[in-house]
């Protein structure tokens, strides 16, 4: 089992060395906790899919602390330039065409000719970065497919034993995977809804085009993604025996203990309800 150890500066040191040294580390963001290696690293990278069971067609969002790291690896327009200026460091992914000269592992551009790239907000990933020196790939530290860690704990029983050292910095504050907009073509679209909303995407950019079919070029694109391990009740309106209950807002179906996660309707995670469905409600037997 891995350690999970208090991101101090001693701590974050020793992951940094740990990345430097193609392994692998989790670490808290403002939206969920990562599984890091070392982005230009084929080795590193090839362990990330490995560690989670993540099929290799499938990319991975490299992380960077700022935009001057970001164009190293990655060609910037104008508009590209406005949303990192307007939404970074936070919770948006950017889809953009990779440089040729950038160094990133091919693996983790599933081969594309794009890269995933973002400035995380949350301080430890920020010092973690910075320590390091060098891009991190880190999709959700969690198996493929499952719901992603929001604490520590969650990536000591999803993963532990193929990860070196996890960080805890705490509950991730928003508890919901990044957006992700690919800016690679003149119509901006949007591949995954997530922290930062569409409705403030367009009042920036303009239309934006819906979630389109084909090559998968950010992570949430595939048919299944964050699932459930639990069999699903929708629109359920009583609880039956054994029932755990998703809810966001003041109101329940009666019959569940303590069952709203979020009163004020604001997304948060928790492992009981063990996900979301994007549908109001949902029990999960």
């Amino acid at each position: 089992m891995a350690l999970i150890s208090p991101a101090t500066p001693r701590a974050i040191s020793r992951a940094a060395g740990l990345l430097k040294a193609s392994r692998l580390v989790a670490f808290p963001t403002e939206t969920v906790y990562g599984l890091g290696g070392d982005a230009t690293n084929e080795r590193a990278v090839a362990e990330i899919f490995a560690a989670k069971g993540r099929p290799r067609f499938n990319p991975l969002i490299v992380h960077v602390p700022g935009l001057a790291e970001a164009e190293a690896l990655a060609i910037f327009d104008d508009r590209a330039r406005e949303v990192v200026a307007r939404f970074w460091p936070g919770p948006l992914t950017l889809v953009l065409r990779r440089r040729s000269d950038s160094g990133l592992s091919l693996l983790g551009s599933a081969g594309l000719d794009t890269i995933a790239l973002r400035a995380p907000a949350h301080e430890v990933a920020q010092a973690l970065l910075r320590e390091t020196g060098r891009p991190i790939a880190a999709p959700s530290a969690n198996r493929s497919g499952r719901v992603s860690p929001t604490e520590a704990a969650h990536v000591a029983e999803e993963i532990g034993d193929r990860v070196f050292l996890i960080l805890d910095g705490g509950r991730t504050p928003v508890g919901l995977e990044s957006t992700v907009l690919d800016l690679s073509a003149e119509a901006p679209a949007l591949l995954r809804p997530g922290g930062v909303t569409s409705e403030q995407l367009t009042a920036l950019l303009g239309p934006i085009a819906a979630l389109t079919k084909g090559s998968l070029k950010s992570p949430g694109m595939l048919a299944s993604h964050y699932a459930p391990s639990l069999p699903l009740r929708l629109e359920a309106d009583r609880a039956q025996s054994g029932d755990a209950l998703l809810a966001f807002g003041p109101e329940a179906p009666p019959g569940f203990a303590d069952p709203v996660i979020s009163p004020k309707r604001r997304r948060t995670s928790s492992r009981c309800c063990a996900g979301s469905t994007g549908r109001h409600s949902p029990a999960l037997r």
